[in-house]
């Protein structure tokens, strides 16, 4: 199997404007992906609509695609990048901009789920810890069936434990955190991106419902790894001290 990893960067965020080039630990947040992500995977490479990210990208020697503004997501993104690479793989990682924590261990479950020629698109969940994690709308959660593969995605605390008080609910389901890193097998991306918006997409605001309620698999790998993404400058102030402890 070969691999590639796109890692889609916007300039353009409404909660941290230019955060792919935040200063952390001394490096821009999206070298400290494209490094982590490079200790694993051969082929890397920054998708970006921004000229200063693209400057930046190849100041540190990385690999970069120019791509439209207009686009809606990071897997439409993605996508417009592969196709402008030349070369041909069998998977596409999609790594996002503002994940400069990622583990090598992270990114090998993902690969692994390739494994089985039943999987069309993989994806990462880590156990919750807490129920107030578990409760808060922008951590979604997994909910998969016998084999790995997800049944649903929601913002809301899925499934309802009858007849417990919900504080006690996470002693008695084990409540999966999604983690929003992907992988496609590349002609099923090319598929995907082809796809309207669904209704249950719409409805969460969560891009993979609209892959599953188009009958796509996606099988879901497990890690007990702690990240810290950043998307507000006070989670840079964490990832300062992230960087600091470890």
């Amino acid at each position: 199997m070969k691999y590639i990893a796109i890692i889609p960067a916007r300039y353009a965020s409404t909660r941290f404007p230019g955060k792919p080039l935040a200063i952390l630990g001394g490096k821009p947040v999206i070298q400290r992906v494209y490094e982590q992500v490079s200790s694993v995977i051969q082929d890397v490479y920054v998708a970006t609509d921004d000229q200063r990210i693209y400057d930046a990208v190849e100041a540190f020697g990385g690999k970069v695609i120019m791509t439209s503004p207009n686009h809606k997501s990071g897997t439409d993104r993605i996508e417009e990048a592969y196709n402008k690479i030349q070369g041909e793989w069998d998977v596409i990682i999609n790594v996002q901009g503002d994940e400069p924590f990622i583990q090598p261990s992270q990114i090998a479950s993902l690969c692994h789920c390739f494994d089985s020629p039943e999987t069309q698109i993989a994806t990462l969940g880590k156990p919750f810890e807490n129920m107030e994690a578990v409760e808060n709308p922008n951590s979604p959660k997994i909910v998969t069936d016998n084999n790995g593969f997800a049944l649903y995605f929601s913002r809301s605390v899925i499934p309802y434990v009858r007849g417990k008080e919900s504080s006690e609910w996470l002693q008695h389901f084990p409540y999966l955190k999604h983690l929003g890193l992907y992988a496609y097998r590349t002609e099923v991306l090319h598929e995907v991106t082809q796809l309207p918006q669904s209704s249950l997409e719409i409805a969460e605001s969560l891009e993979q419902l609209r892959w599953l309620q188009n009958g796509y698999r996606i099988r879901v790998g497990q890690t007990d790894v702690e990240t810290v993404g950043i998307d507000t400058p006070e989670d840079l102030e964490r990832a300062e001290s992230f960087l600091k402890k470890k």
